[in-house]
């Protein structure tokens, strides 16, 4: 059953607090407004620490850095792990740049998010990079990865011929980091460590909008606070949801539309789900 977890978002309509990057920032507050949640965005340290005192989740994005939202990101998260909200990290970019790698990784380690959410290069970054990996050589450097900008890079790409692979990641992944992981791309893979959902919704064309992944995380915390005893099912959910969504959105596009109208049509097709319509619609198969 994976409909009841947007049924739930809707009955509880959770205040969902984003520290996430200025390029997406409006499409993440109505993509949770969309799902019946509701966003509220504070990244000065002394207002996110009290903000966070009022919503019921945190999603922390690093796509847009700067000294200041890094300060917001950690006073935030210590907070919302002093209440027992859960939090959600974005490694947007996570290899790309030294700045972007530690930062991700110092929230890993003092923050502990309940769930990391990233494309596959940036989440290999993490691992290869993780608190506690031994070095050879008392090596320290932190390693960018191979992305392409906030980008996976094609090599990594979980496809039907590595799937194994892929599966066995996410799993040693989740187990040892101590969360779920959330590992999207065209297959997306979701697991706890002892489970993993293999998810085949959404669209190529997906990926020609700034910010899906973004508004996904936006989603899949609202998701995920709204059903505190099952994270896993309901962050599995939230990632159909949206790769549905994609499938509605294209379906309806007209000739002559392009991205910005897709990017529309996407949030506009999670308004008007409901639990059956996802329920029918999710892809996925748990392994």
């Amino acid at each position: 059953m994976i409909g009841i977890y947007l049924d739930q978002v809707r009955a509880h309509a959770p205040l969902i607090h984003n520290i996430t990057n200025y390029v997406t920032v409006n499409d993440v507050a109505n993509m949770i407004l969309a799902c019946g949640a509701s966003p509220i965005m504070a990244d000065e340290a002394e207002d996110a620490a009290e903000i966070t005192v009022i919503c019921g989740g945190l999603n922390l994005n690093i796509g847009t850095l700067n000294r200041r939202t890094i300060e917001g990101m950690f006073a935030a998260g210590r907070r919302a792990k002093g209440l027992g909200h859960p939090v959600l990290l974005d490694p947007v970019g996570a290899g790309a740049s030294t700045l972007r790698t530690r930062t991700a990784l110092e929230i890993m380690e003092k923050i502990r998010p309940d769930v990391i959410r990233g494309n596959i290069s940036e989440i290999r970054t993490l691992w290869e990079n993780r608190p506690g990996r031994s070095r050879e050589n008392g090596e320290e450097q932190v390693s960018a990865g191979a992305t392409r900008g906030v980008d996976a890079d094609i090599k990594d790409a979980v496809t039907e011929e590595n799937l194994e692979e892929g599966i066995a990641f996410a799993k040693a992944f989740a187990k040892e980091i101590g969360c779920i992981v959330a590992i999207t791309g065209a297959i997306d893979l979701v697991s706890d460590g002892d489970s993993c959902y293999v998810i085949r919704n959404g669209r190529a064309q997906m990926s020609r909008i700034t910010g899906t992944g973004c508004q996904l995380s936006g989603l899949m915390c609202a998701f995920v606070t709204a059903n505190p005893e099952q994270k896993l099912a309901a962050a599995a959910a939230s990632v159909c949801a949206m790769g549905l969504a994609g499938e509605i959105g294209w379906s309806r596009m007209k000739d002559g539309e392009g991205n910005a109208t897709y990017r529309n049509r996407i949030i506009d097709a999670v308004y008007q789900m409901d639990g059956d319509t996802l329920e029918q619609g999710a892809a996925y198969e748990i392994r």
